[in-house]
């Protein structure tokens, strides 16, 4: 089997390794490095459970190969943690009880940034459309929309100078 060494960082460290040629970015953070937030689930790039960001974009890992991460910067949702603890989307999401077994949250949480990055006050709908593409078996998604919404209000307030409760 063929290899190739790859340079990267993950979640703001440096990373050198020799991977095969056809590993896949989700089987390299979760098998090599130990990174199991990023989620197998469908297996192809329909669920959003392994979304992780490479060099900011948002793409499915499962079919993403990990040779394509030379000298890019990826991110998976255990390097969205700040030194308070969650993010104001996983605490949303937390709030908002927009999690359930949990197996899709980190997709959603990382969709979720994405769009807040993006949009920073999206509508209800744009919240919709922006996270179609991720999957989840339990919540029925409307605590999911709830959860982007309220952390987008909680931004605004924070910009503001405003307390959120």
């Amino acid at each position: 089997m063929s290899e190739i060494l790859v340079r990267t960082t993950v979640n703001g460290r440096p990373v050198e390794a020799r991977i095969p040629t056809r590993m896949l970015l989700v089987d390299f953070l979760r098998d090599r490095l130990g990174l199991t937030g990023t989620k197998v689930s469908c297996g192809m790039q329909v669920c959003g459970a392994c979304t992780v960001f490479v060099d900011e974009r948002p793409v499915s890992a499962c079919g993403f190969l990990a040779c394509d991460i030379d000298g890019v910067d990826v991110v998976t949702v255990e390097g969205l943690a700040t030194d308070d603890g969650l993010t104001p989307v996983q605490k949303a999401f937390v709030d908002c009880s927009a999690l359930q077994c949990g197996f899709c949250t980190p997709g959603f949480v990382m969709m979720s940034t994405a769009l807040l990055r993006k949009t920073p006050n999206p509508t209800e709908e744009e919240v919709g459309h922006y996270l179609e593409g991720n999957l989840c078996r339990c919540t029925g998604y409307q605590p999911i929309v709830e959860a982007v919404l309220h952390a987008a209000e909680g931004a605004s307030a924070a910009e503001s100078g405003a307390s959120h409760e």
